[in-house]
């Protein structure tokens, strides 16, 4: 099976192409939609966090804060270290099995939505590597109205990792994703169809 890695910048378009992969009828893993599996209500991972950072990160129903959560750590190196200490092992051995069901199902292709791919030095566990990109402006202003955060918040965020246009060097495929929904479908075709026929 191939195993194709989806990443980019936060904001830059990923879960919408994400999404138009799915509906070209691929199977593609996100690493957050496992993240928050993960830290459900009396779940081992939430139970670690919260005896790491207390019960303050908790909302009132007992559900994880994110947004506390992430303005706690993307302030503190540190500290997102010690999130990510606990939560990656977590996500790694869920995705682990994940594939390997794929693998038996007979899939062609699947891919693993993962943010921090490069940051994490993911590059090694996969076929190849697709990466959405955008200009600089536009991820700041998706990302202040998707996530309704400060100026401050946004550029903490989009700092804490590695810049899009080094990213696009390490790729062997980008799907640059500053027009139109119909362009980005457009940009999915033609990368699926070099998929298909073997080509970078």
């Amino acid at each position: 099976m191939r195993w194709i890695g989806l990443t980019g910048g936060i904001a830059s378009g990923k879960s919408t192409v994400a999404q138009i992969l799915r509906n070209r009828g691929h199977v593609v893993i996100d690493a957050d939609e496992i993240s928050r599996q993960m830290t459900v209500p009396e779940s081992p991972g939430l139970k670690s966090i919260v005896r790491y950072f207390g019960t303050g990160i908790l909302a009132p129903n007992g559900e994880l804060d994110r947004k506390k959560m992430g303005a706690l750590v993307f302030s503190e190196p540190k500290k997102l270290a010690v999130l990510e200490n606990v939560l990656h092992p977590l996500i790694q051995a869920e995705v682990r099995s994940r594939k390997e069901a794929l693998q038996k199902e007979g899939r062609a292709v699947a891919f693993y939505d993962v943010p921090l791919l490069f940051e994490k030095k993911l590059e090694p566990n996969f076929d190849d590597i697709l990466v959405v990109t955008t200009d600089l402006e536009t991820q700041k202003k998706r990302l202040k109205a998707r996530n309704n955060l400060s100026d401050t918040e946004v550029m903490q965020r989009i700092e804490n990792q590695m810049k899009l246009s080094e990213k696009e060097v390490l790729a062997h495929f980008v799907i640059k994703n500053h027009g139109s929904i119909p362009d980005l479908e457009k940009q999915v075709d033609e990368f699926l169809e070099k998929l298909a026929a073997g080509r970078r």
